[in-house]
């Protein structure tokens, strides 16, 4: 018992590099002492005292914040890391060096007396809230993320996560990776060619003439005259018509031009007064 009191103390030295002393860990690490009474209680469910192993389990979860079934096999150097909120249930089966963080359950699915709870193979790691689920077996050294929902068996060696858990592929694309993807595309942006060629150019292009006076009589010359320029046939513009928008457009535009002019002078004067 004392050996196993040793190797756990050293486990969390170990482990946490929060850990300062072997007295600090002995008396201020719920997870350590969930598991020593669990233990106790364990021991006591199988020597048929089951109505004491369950009160004294359920004592450690009010002292721990724990909860393991008395029937739940823990094995060695289990390390559960703050504590708060795991839950263990009655046919779990944790193997040796298994290191959990807080929030984690082993739960089961299904009502009857049978083989319903996890399987954790020896050197299996558990992030915070991860939610295991049903008989299914967590292979040797595997690890499952924070906050994942694992209802199948995985592999030994595989990490998984996300809610339903799946493997985590090697080289599998991450946010990192994307955005340094995206860094380079713009530090890379595509030349003048490139970006030319991207853009679909009109069958009939507009005439250049059409397109100077257009630009020189303004937004306040595309009405009337001008508007019938753009749509005209204009494979082969009139000179003469073309005099004749222009022109008119000028005088629009000289109109409105004084319009605003005068205008102006109005609003000073009531300025003035």
């Amino acid at each position: 018992m004392l050996d196993r009191v040793r190797e756990d103390v050293r486990t969390a030295l170990e482990n946490d590099p929060a850990a300062r002393s072997r007295r600090e860990v002995l008396t201020s690490y719920p997870g350590l002492h969930a598991v020593w009474l669990h233990r106790v209680a364990h021991a006591l469910w199988n020597r048929g005292l089951t109505w004491p192993a369950r009160l004294l389990s359920h004592l450690s979860r009010f002292l721990t914040g724990v909860e393991i079934h008395p029937a739940a096999t823990i094995g060695r150097r289990c390390f559960i890391d703050h504590g708060a909120g795991v839950v263990i249930g009655e046919t779990a089966e944790v193997g040796d060096d298994v290191h959990m963080h807080h929030g984690c359950t082993l739960g089961g699915n299904s009502p009857r007396p049978e083989k319903r709870h996890p399987t954790l193979e020896d050197g299996v790691t558990l992030g915070a809230d991860a939610t295991l689920v049903g008989d299914i077996t967590i292979g040797e050294g595997a690890t499952v993320g924070a906050g994942a929902v694992v209802v199948d068996d995985v592999p030994p060696e595989t990490t998984v996560m996300g809610v339903p858990a799946e493997p985590v592929e090697t080289g599998a694309a991450t946010a990192d990776s994307i955005a340094d993807a995206d860094s380079d595309a713009e530090a890379d942006p595509p030349d003048d060619a490139d970006r030319s060629a991207d853009i679909e150019q009109p069958d009939d292009a507009e005439p250049e003439a059409a397109r100077a006076a257009t630009a020189a009589c303004g937004d306040a010359g595309r009405g009337g005259t001008v508007a019938l320029l753009e749509e005209r046939d204009a494979e082969e513009p009139d000179p003469d018509e073309l005099l004749d928008a222009i022109d008119a457009a000028l005088a629009d535009a000289e109109a409105r031009q004084r319009e605003l002019r005068e205008l102006r002078e109005d609003v000073e004067r009531l300025t003035d007064r």
